[in-house]
């Protein structure tokens, strides 16, 4: 209702289960599929795998009771586009489906304090940190921003802290998503508590 109500969303279908999930994404092929992660059938992250691998230009959102890392990181592994709990407001969750649709990405403040939590990350001070042994040729100054922004600090929080322009965090941002072959920002995040980066 609260979806149908927004004059720039079209619910197109909705489905009862995650086998069904995966079916309609296929059949009516939405800019966003917004999807729970307990479901009968294919849990979330299973839709999620499967709608990014047979319908990639499909962005997926997210939306559930649940933050807790068995819930999480599996949901941004499989490559969704953002991940919210259900106590956020009809506004922000309009605005994240908005977010999606145009290629952003969006992760609740629970989902992000979880991730920090899940590694219990230090506090990250300014500089560059050699990490000879990254793959995929990252720089320093890349690494300090990946580890900030797996904080959940914004972009311009991490040119705060690392006094650089919010531009320059921006393109450090789309560099590591290419060299990591990952899909946006939550799959990166995912990435950096999965690989040590977030918390090293």
């Amino acid at each position: 209702m609260l979806l149908s109500a927004a004059d720039d969303l079209e619910v197109v279908a909705t489905a009862a289960d995650g086998t069904r999930a995966v079916e309609v994404v296929l059949a009516e092929r939405p800019d966003v599929a917004l999807v729970d992660l307990r479901m009968p059938g294919l849990d979330g992250s299973e839709v999620t795998a499967a709608v990014r691998r047979d319908a990639p230009e499909v962005r997926v959102l997210i939306l559930t009771t649940f933050a807790d890392d068995d819930a999480v990181l599996p949901a941004l592994r499989a490559g969704a586009a953002g991940y919210l709990t259900k106590d956020t407001t009809g506004e922000a969750l309009l605005s994240a489906i908005r977010t999606v649709a145009a290629g952003g990405s969006v992760l609740d403040s629970a989902v992000q304090r979880r991730l920090v939590d899940l590694a219990g990350a230090p506090a990250v001070a300014p500089g560059p940190t050699p990490e000879p042994d990254l793959p995929e040729g990252l720089t320093a100054r890349e690494v300090d921003t990946l580890r900030l922004v797996a904080q959940g600090l914004s972009n311009q929080q991490v040119a705060s802290k690392l006094f650089v322009s919010e531009a320059t965090v921006k393109t450090h941002v789309n560099h590591l998503i290419s060299k990591l072959g990952v899909e946006g920002r939550p799959a990166l995040v995912a990435w950096a508590w999965r690989n040590g980066v977030a918390s090293g």
